[in-house]
């Protein structure tokens, strides 16, 4: 009988063409092949999996980056191979919709928690358990922002599997007696998985749009201006907390109960 463990080591090479040795001791994990780009460029590494569902880089310090694509069920399956070898935190970097008057596009949000609205978390917690960060994952990402002088919020995210929404006036109400500050794809099962696997894990959001106003929906432009003017600062704000959080941060072992 193969075991988990065994299967997430084939699973994870081959879903991303990079050789198991190759991982780092932490991952930033994103939605875009941009970032990896990116990434690689920066450092030089070399981009995996162009042929494959997912693409990953590892630069020299052991930081890997890998896009994984969109929606909660690729973010459960990244977060259980990432069981192939115990990274010691993970940090996604995604993009979300703001539902509160104080949220503007650029602006950062370090959640605090995730309402499981997208149904793939139940196949790993009961429903009454919450879906939450690491929190000293979560504070050393905190005093970076706050040293580059940022502007960021917390609150919960609504994560849902719902794509096209913005026209259906009852969801929105259910959002606004949520009292939800954001909504996106994959926070929750992100937290919900890494909890599961006791995997350390986080997300830095970035407001991409303002779905509850006519306006504000995402647009191909407007979402490209979002990445221009934002992509970058959001990448190296990851960058930089990953790669100090061993030498500044606070321990963020995954206690087990």
């Amino acid at each position: 009988m193969l075991n988990k463990q065994t299967i997430a080591r084939d699973w994870l090479t081959r879903y991303t063409g990079m050789p198991l040795s190759e991982f780092g001791d932490y991952v930033l994990l994103t939605n875009f092949r941009e970032y990896v780009r990116r990434f690689a460029e920066r450092f030089g590494s070399t981009v995996h999996g162009d042929d494959r569902p997912m693409q990953a880089s590892t630069n020299s310090a052991g930081l890997t980056i890998v896009n994984f694509g969109i929606g909660s069920p690729n973010a459960a399956t990244i977060m259980d191979l990432l069981t192939a070898y115990e990274p010691k935190g993970v940090l996604f970097l995604g993009k979300c919709g703001g539902l509160k008057d104080s949220t503007e596009i650029g602006h950062f949000i370090l959640p605090i928690g995730a309402i499981r609205g997208e149904g793939t978390s139940d196949d790993y917690l009961p429903p009454l358990v919450p879906a939450l960060p690491s929190f000293k994952l979560h504070k050393f990402v905190s005093q970076k922002l706050v040293e580059h002088g940022l502007e960021y919020r917390t609150g919960v995210v609504h994560t849902t599997n719902r794509r096209v929404w913005e026209h259906d006036q009852a969801f929105k109400e259910q959002l606004r007696e949520y009292s939800t500050i954001a909504i996106d794809m994959e926070t929750a099962t992100i937290f919900a998985v890494g909890h599961r696997n006791h995997i350390a894990r986080g997300a830095l959001l970035l407001v991409s749009d303002l779905p509850m106003t006519p306006e504000g929906v995402k647009t191909s432009r407007s979402d490209a201006a979002v990445s221009r003017d934002w992509s970058s600062v959001h990448l190296d704000i990851g960058i930089e907390s990953l790669t100090e959080i061993d030498e500044k941060g606070e321990a963020i072992k995954h206690f087990r109960y």
